[in-house]
């Protein structure tokens, strides 16, 4: 396993963090306990959180990116990630995580799945377009289907919703937003 998806998912994500205006900030997203401001904070600090468990470390206290640089910082952040993945023997390593222990080359893909879907629903929340990344959409689909069962899913804390139905000829992005428990 690489880091590609992870990569392309950071440059996704990074394309719609661009697009947020300083206005945008206490809109509602897709996300029911956050608003513009929560998610921007939810994918820089996941970046560092990614790091710390590649390292072994615990994860920091989330910082408020909202109020700086937000893409600036998630620049910085997301280029330590993929270094921590790219770092020797991190995907063969088995990580202890919060929710339990697994290879590097199985998180790079949750990494992966969550930064995409989080740029999603940061696009949804102001108005950007959703078809993003197409090819790579489809990809965390297929792998999101395969390792997301019922027993992830329910109200919060739990990390999925229950499953949407996608309306007809959705994109590969909003299917998988639809998957992963977001009314598209």
């Amino acid at each position: 396993m690489s880091t590609a998806a992870l990569e392309q998912a950071i440059t996704t994500t990074r394309g719609v963090l661009a697009g947020v205006k300083k206005d945008q900030l206490d809109a509602d997203t897709p996300c029911a306990s956050w608003k513009v401001r929560e998610l921007l904070n939810h994918i820089v600090g996941g970046q560092h959180f990614f790091v710390a468990m590649v390292e072994g470390k615990p994860p920091a206290a989330g910082g408020d990116y909202s109020t700086g640089d937000f893409v600036a910082a998630f620049d910085e952040a997301s280029a330590k990630c993929v270094a921590a993945f790219n770092g020797d023997g991190v995907m063969e390593k088995i990580l202890t995580l919060p929710f339990g222990q697994m290879p590097g080359s199985a998180f790079v893909g949750i990494a992966a799945t969550d930064t995409f879907t989080h740029g999603w629903d940061l696009a949804k929340s102001t108005g950007q377009s959703t078809d993003l990344s197409p090819e790579l959409a489809a990809g965390l689909l297929a792998g999101a289907k395969q390792f997301i069962s019922d027993g992830f899913r329910g109200p919060e804390p739990m990390p999925f919703a229950a499953e949407q139905q996608a309306p007809a000829g959705a994109t590969n992005a909003d299917q998988l937003a639809a998957f992963l428990g977001r009314s598209v």
